[in-house]
């Protein structure tokens, strides 16, 4: 069995993983590490969980590392040099690499015994041609700082691509795919062939489309303007982009089921939230879409690309002279599975498919060190 760990500054989720049945198996959510009412740390984080589960089947650990930068590029082998590297990359995600590598740090300590693998969501999108991994800043400054495009959502693109490809029982290495993993974060990526070739994130999460609290996109001199007019320090700018721009920062609300629900009731902000957020996933299928070229399957996946139906239908809408229809009432239908929501004459198939970042995670851990 694969114990999966994704560890937060503040919370450690875990799932146990038997790859014969992977829908089975504990799995659980410990919060609070470090603050009132909770767990001191993440060590008795992991005693907690390890209390949890029966840890003499554990084969392995896989933990969920958000940023490798240009050193990790695939599932990694941890040892005492790989925990010193992931230290030197914290700057490129301040808000998420310092607790994967207190929980690894933890985990090893508690379970000495076993191999702890990395899996990075960085390293799906490793395969990003220049021209769409590089920003066209200063060469060298963006070479001594690491300043590219790396993606995110890896690990989901990874595991939905390969279920679209059952799902139309096609080979992934023919298909030219859309991957919408819609969440709280939320990005869009282009693959072609299994490959990455095209992502909305950037070097940050913050880049490309409009999220819960995030921003997406917006004109990079936004935040000097902000200090020189509004009198924002970077920090506050920085917040203003990260925590409070967004769903929230156009309607008061960063959780989609409240702005659909607003919506419905006519309010106007929440009515504007939904429309940028469509138009502006709308936008990025059509460039995306040039870039493959053909283009076979549109897959919505995570919180909102699975459940919200509106959403789903705003964002496709007008798309029909490419081949890309919604059938109404497959795309309302009340449905956990894996499914087709297009139209059955449609050139492009479109495709709702739960993610499973936790089983592609056991799965990526199993395969590198062959316990399938």
């Amino acid at each position: 069995m694969i114990l999966v760990l994704n560890s937060g500054s503040s919370s450690l989720k875990f799932r146990v993983v038997e790859l014969s049945e992977p829908a089975a198996g504990d799995k659980g959510l410990v919060e609070k590490i470090g603050e009132p009412g909770g767990v001191p740390d993440h060590a008795a984080a992991i005693s907690q969980v390890l209390a949890a589960v029966d840890r003499g089947t554990i084969d392995a650990v896989g933990h969920r590392i958000v940023h490798g930068g240009v050193v990790f590029q695939r599932p990694t082998l941890i040892d005492d040099a790989v925990v010193d590297t992931l230290h030197d990359l914290v700057p490129l995600a301040p808000l998420h690499n310092p607790g994967g590598i207190a929980g690894i740090e933890a985990a090893r300590e508690k379970l000495p015994d076993v191999p702890h693998v990395a899996i990075f969501d960085t390293a799906f999108h490793a395969t990003l041609p220049p021209a769409a991994a590089t920003y066209a800043i200063d060469r060298e400054l963006a070479a001594r700082h690491n300043i590219r495009k790396f993606g995110f959502h890896g690990t989901s693109c990874a595991f939905v691509a390969a279920r679209t490809a059952d799902l139309l029982q096609r080979p992934l290495a023919e298909l030219n795919l859309i991957v919408l993993h819609l969440g709280n974060g939320a990005s869009v990526t282009a693959i072609q062939g299994g490959r990455s070739v095209e992502t909305s994130m950037g070097l940050t999460p913050l880049e490309g489309l409009v999220m819960g609290t995030r921003s997406g996109d917006l004109d990079p001199a936004v935040p000097g303007y902000l200090h020189r007019v509004a009198g924002l320090d970077f920090e506050a700018v920085d917040d203003t982009l990260q925590r409070r721009g967004g769903l929230l920062g156009l309607s008061g609300a960063n959780d989609m089921r409240t702005v659909l629900s607003r919506r419905a009731a006519g309010d106007a902000a929440a009515t504007l939230a939904f429309d940028v957020y469509c138009h502006r996933i709308r936008k990025y299928l059509g460039a995306y879409h040039a870039v493959l070229g053909r283009l076979d399957a549109i897959t919505f996946t995570a919180g909102v690309g699975e459940h919200a139906p509106a959403v789903r239908t705003a964002a496709l809408a007008g798309l029909d002279m490419w081949g890309i229809t919604v059938d109404e009432a497959r795309n309302t239908a009340a449905s956990t599975q894996a499914r087709l929501i297009s139209r059955p004459d449609a050139q492009v198939a479109v495709c709702v498919i739960a993610t499973d970042e936790e089983r592609s995670i056991a799965e990526q851990t199993a395969a590198f060190l062959n316990l399938t």
